[in-house]
């Protein structure tokens, strides 16, 4: 979900002995301890997930003034995009792991007659979860929900981008639960390195493809599942029947939100030709509805997250102009203040490194088409986006758009919002993702289904196919192949 970090270059060699030795010892004690996890029920689990609820509300306004240091998130935002999200996923664990944890029982068919068969959630082991900077607390508390629903230890690593966050969830995270159970390292991505040398049963890993190649390298070696949340390119779409009001709105919001720093933002807009014009306007009344005319940083935007970051997007923005594209709102940027203004470019050209790599900040790309074909041709020339969007009245288009095209999740006339429903699953497709999360699907990505089979009969019906295969047992096996 965040831009390439520098996992990498960084090597363990640089850790202090000690760090080394504390990171270790650590995971020892978790291996020690899974067993003891995995017999607490769900009453007891229950109530670790309400004493995290209850820190994030006694500590609402240490996370305020935490982002507002990190890069300047509003308060409003953190409320709505980090707090609110993780206390949805606590509450809806909460309600439902008690029947999250009971054996499932399953159909027997007619060939195992005489069996009787469920599938039972066991804690899959001690996990590792490595999460970004651009929502520091959600994207680290929301999976350690899952793992504390599932019944599994867990070591977190968060970004060094955002370290008064990463220093308050450490303390925190400390006065709920012994190391044994959820234990957090800062530091930078020799850190990570360093963790991600253990035999982890799960790692659940949020930020780039580049570096998710890496932690899934990492978890091949220990034969660890993993569940990667990644990224990409997320087109919207807006047809001719769209209503442009309503399409501006959403828009503006999930694309401008965080200052456009979102794994699910919109990346990049694709407009019937007849509504090109209009839709500019929109978005740019907008834009300055909720942040002014982009000359000075609004209270109500928030920074990029540091000065490479900005470097890098301010050089889309150069590049963009460069090659021809026009600036239809914002452009303005101050690199002191990490500043970079709510942007809208036109007349991209296709060949723009803003077309080409996920912007990941505040600009958005705005290009015309005549036909839904065009714009589908060009989703299906790129790798699966983590989210894609819709805005349209005709059923007939929004269903050509799921039809013809692979996301990760997708919102109709509106944006962002699939996110936060806890009975969705959440994750990528490919290139953006492996594997999913939010509510059950937290849950299970930290368990392991067993399969378990009881035979009830002294003389099952399948006893018959056992050797020697006689001329009868040729008949017999005739007859259930048929079956199938």
């Amino acid at each position: 979900m965040e831009t390439p970090t520098t996992l990498p270059p960084k090597a363990t060699s640089g850790l202090a002995p000690a760090f080394l030795a504390e990171i270790k010892q650590t995971f020892r004690q978790q291996q020690a301890h899974r067993a003891v996890l995995r017999a607490t029920s769900a009453e007891t689990r229950k109530a670790k997930l309400k004493d995290l609820r209850n820190a994030i509300f006694a500590r609402r306004k240490d996370f305020h003034a935490a982002l507002a240091a990190d890069f300047g998130k509003p308060a409003e935002e953190v409320d709505l995009a980090e707090l609110a999200p993780t206390l949805i996923e606590i509450k809806y664990a909460r309600k439902h792991l008690a029947g999250w944890m009971k054996p499932r029982k399953v159909k027997t068919p007619l060939p195992l007659f005489g069996t009787k068969s469920e599938i039972r959630y066991e804690p899959k082991g001690v996990g590792l979860i490595i999460s970004p900077w651009n929502y520091p607390i959600n994207l680290t508390l929301a999976p350690l929900v899952g793992a504390v629903s599932a019944g599994c230890p867990v070591m977190l690593k968060p970004s060094e981008y955002t370290p008064s966050a990463a220093r308050l969830l450490k303390e925190m995270l400390a006065d709920l639960f012994p190391e044994k159970e959820v234990a957090l390292f800062e530091g930078d991505a020799a850190v990570a390195q360093a963790l991600l040398k253990l035999p982890f049963n799960h790692i659940y890993f949020t930020g780039s493809p580049a570096v998710g190649k890496l932690v899934m390298k990492a978890a091949a070696e220990h034969l660890a599942s993993v569940t990667l949340e990644l990224g990409g390119k997320s087109p919207v779409i807006v047809d001719e029947s769209a209503d442009v009001a309503t399409a501006a709105k959403g828009i503006a919001f999930g694309k401008f939100s965080n200052a456009g720093q979102i794994c699910i933002a919109p990346d990049h807009l694709y407009v019937h030709r007849s509504l090109h014009d209009r839709l500019i306007a929109a978005l740019r009344e907008e834009i300055h509805s909720a942040f002014g005319d982009g000359t000075h940083p609004s209270p109500d935007f928030a920074r990029i997250v540091n000065e490479r970051h900005h470097r890098r997007v301010q050089n889309l923005l150069e590049r963009a102009v460069e090659a021809g594209a026009g600036v239809a709102a914002g452009g303005n940027t101050q690199p002191a203040a990490h500043y970079i203004a709510p942007t809208l470019l036109t007349d991209v050209p296709a060949k723009t490194e803003v077309m080409a790599e996920e912007i990941f900040g505040p600009l958005l790309p705005v290009l015309p088409f005549d036909t839904l074909d065009e714009v589908l041709d060009d989703v299906n020339s790129r790798p699966n986006p983590l989210a894609l969007y819709i805005f349209s009245k005709k059923h007939k288009n929004i269903e050509k758009v799921l039809n013809g095209t692979t996301a990760g999740g997708t919102c109709i006339n509106d944006t962002l919002l699939h996110f936060i429903h806890p009975e969705l699953p959440f994750g990528g497709a490919g290139f953006s993702g492996i594997g999913r999360g939010n509510g059950h699907h937290g849950f299970l990505a930290f368990s392991n289904e067993r399969g378990v089979l009881r035979q009830r009969l002294k003389h099952a019906p399948l006893q018959l196919f056992y050797p020697p295969y006689t001329p009868r047992t040729r008949k017999l096996i005739d007859l259930l192949l048929k079956y199938f």
